[in-house]
C-alpha cells in the first residue's frame, strides 16, 4: 500500500483484502495513501505521511491521480470550513476520502453559505465515516452527487444553526450510487424539504439508514425525473421520524421503478390517516415490514397498500 512519500508497507499485500471503516482498499484502493490532518498538516511542508500529513482535503486531492484507487485518511478530529459552491471537489475518479474516530471526533465537514457544497463529480468515488454539519441557516444541499458507482458509507449530516433544506442531493449521473448506514439528525423546526433528493439515476441503493427531521416533503424524495431499479430497504432496521404535518417518509415520481423495504419503520407526526400515505411508489414493488406508526404509546402497522393476491 503507497504512502504520500511513496515509501510502501506489507510488501506482501493484504491476500485476505483489507478493510477501513467497511471500505476496501487493498482490492477496490490499491493506490497511495494521503493523510489529512487540520489540526497538526500543513498543505506547505506536509507530504501526506502519517507524521507529516497535509492540512485540507482539496490540497490532498490534487496529489492523487485518477482511476489509480488513492485514499485520503483524515485523522480522528479534521475539520474543515465549506463556505461556497463546491467548497471542496470530489473529482478525481476512484479516491476514497476514509474519515477515522468516532462521535464527535469524526472528521467534520461544517457548511457556513446557504449555498456552500461539498460536490462529488468524479466516478467511482468513496466517502465515509464523515460528519457534516449546518452552521447556517436555509442550507439549500450539502452534498451534490452527479458521477456514477460512487458511495456515502457511515455518514452522518446534522442540522446545528437554523435547517437545512436538504442534505445529499444526486442528479440523474448518480448511477448505481449506494447510501449505506447514513444517519441524519435535523432539526425539529420547520425548514426542512427533504433529507434526499434523488433525481433519477439508475441503480441507487439506500440501505440501512436512520433519518430524523421536520420535512415538509419527505425524508427521501425521488423527485422531477424517474429512477429506475431504485432500492430503499433496510437490512437491520432502518428509522424514519417525521415531525412534520405532511408526514410522507418516502416518496417516489410515479414511474419510478425498483424496491421499497423490507425492514422500514416509520413515526409520523399526526394520529390520523396517514398509513397509506407515508409511503408512496406506485410502479415499485414494497416489501413488509413497512410499519407505521403515528402515536406514542402504539405499535406500527404494517402498510395498507394493496396486497398481492395468489390469484
Amino acid at each position: 500500500m503507497g504512502i504520500g512519500n511513496g515509501v510502501t508497507n506489507y510488501s506482501g499485500g493484504f491476500p485476505g483484502g483489507l478493510t477501513v471503516r467497511g471500505v476496501s482498499v487493498a482490492v477496490a484502493h490499491p493506490g497511495n495513501l494521503f493523510w489529512v490532518d487540520s489540526g497538526a498538516g500543513s498543505d506547505v511542508t506536509g507530504n501526506g505521511t502519517f507524521e507529516t500529513p497535509f492540512a485540507t482535503v482539496n490540497y490532498a486531492l490534487d496529489q492523487c491521480t485518477a482511476s489509480n484507487g488513492d485514499i485520503l485518511l483524515l485523522k480522528p478530529g479534521h475539520a474543515e470550513t465549506i463556505a461556497a459552491a463546491a467548497g471542496i471537489a470530489l473529482d478525481v475518479i476512484g479516491v476514497a476520502v476514509i474519515g477515522l474516530g468516532t462521535g464527535a471526533l469524526r472528521p467534520t465537514f461544517n457548511f457556513t453559505a446557504t449555498t456552500s457544497t461539498m460536490t462529488i463529480t468524479a466516478a467511482n468515488v468513496t466517502v465515509a465515516n464523515c460528519l457534516f454539519t449546518g452552521g447556517v441557516d436555509v442550507i439549500v444541499t450539502q452534498l451534490v452527487i452527479s458521477a456514477a458507482d460512487c458511495a456515502i458509507i457511515s455518514c452522518e449530516t446534522k442540522d446545528v444553526t437554523g435547517q437545512m433544506e436538504t442534505a445529499i442531493t444526486t442528479t440523474a449521473a448518480a448511477d448505481r450510487l449506494l447510501i449505506d448506514g447514513y444517519t441524519h439528525r435535523g432539526a425539529t423546526a420547520a425548514g426542512g424539504v427533504n433529507c434526499l433528493e434523488i433525481v433519477g439515476g439508475d441503480g441507487i441503493t439506500v440501505k440501512n439508514f436512520w433519518i430524523d427531521g421536520n420535512f415538509s416533503v419527505s425524508a427521501i424524495e425521488n423527485v422531477t425525473t424517474a429512477s429506475t431499479n431504485l432500492s430503499i430497504y433496510g437490512e437491520t432496521p432502518c428509522f424514519v421520524r417525521i415531525r412534520n404535518a405532511a408526514d410522507v417518509a418516502i416518496t417516489c415520481v410515479a414511474t419510478s421503478t425498483g424496491n421499497l423495504g423490507p425492514n422500514i419503520y416509520v413515526r409520523v407526526l399526526d394520529h390520523a390517516a396517514n398509513i397509506t400515505e407515508a409511503i408512496v411508489g406506485a410502479d415499485m414493488q414494497l416489501f413488509q415490514p413497512i410499519a407505521i406508526c403515528n402515536l406514542d404509546g402504539e405499535v406500527g402497522m404494517n402498510t395498507n397498500i394493496t396486497a398481492s393476491t395468489d390469484a
